[in-house]
């Protein structure tokens, strides 16, 4: 590697760092103060660099967060990733209590920026919050998990995506409403949701034929 590919390769390191830095300032000024709260100065002071570094890295603060919600939702995929790369193959009933038990987990637990939407009553921006987590969660397991699963097993429902997509939106929103739902009926929702209850042992009797 060259000395100009070297200085290259340190400054956008550089550049990513400062960026995260920020956005993770964002993210902390909404959960410890509102989003209300959250302004470019806010920010800055909290980094510790000027006004004008932060708008090298975004025009406004609206895009800073939305970036920070981004990067609060790549969180959440790099979880369920990790879980999707350990499950067991064959084993679909564990892997429906597994990811039954992350998702309560997730929702319940998710970093500030989320609970501070929550706290702060902008209906809209939350609803478009759980909007962006389900589109990407939904494409993310289509595009891995369902495709593993359909080499050795039949699909049984249509429109997986949207599919996907509902069942993921409406579990986050019933979890925040329903903190204390057993990860049991989170698993039962999940799995009659896709129609693949039958490979659970309660279920057993409506397993497809082969």
């Amino acid at each position: 590697m060259t000395e100009s590919m070297k200085r290259t390769r340190a400054a956008r390191h550089s550049y990513d760092a400062r960026r995260e830095e920020i956005l993770q300032a964002v993210i902390d000024v909404c959960a410890q103060e509102g989003i209300g709260k959250l302004s470019v100065s806010s920010v800055s002071k909290r980094v510790g660099c000027t006004r004008s570094l932060f708008y090298h890295y975004f025009p406004n603060k609206e895009d800073a967060l939305n970036a920070a919600l981004d990067y609060t939702i790549d969180a959440f995929i790099d979880r369920l990733r990790t879980w999707n790369e350990h499950r067991v193959f064959g084993d679909i009933e564990g892997a429906l209590d597994s990811i039954s038990a992350l998702l309560k987990e997730l929702v319940l637990e998710m970093p500030g920026i989320s609970g501070s939407i929550t706290v702060g009553g902008d209906a809209v921006l939350y609803t478009a919050f759980v909007n962006r987590v389900a589109e990407r969660c939904a494409r993310y397991m289509c595009e891995s998990t369902v495709v593993d699963f359909a080499q050795h097993h039949e699909v049984l429902i249509d429109n997986v995506f949207e599919t996907f997509y509902v069942l993921i939106s409406g579990l986050i929103l019933y979890i925040r409403s329903h903190r204390d739902v057993p990860v049991e009926v989170i698993k039962e929702i999940i799995a009659c949701t896709l129609h693949i209850e039958g490979y659970t042992e309660k279920y057993k009797d409506r397993r497809p034929e082969r």
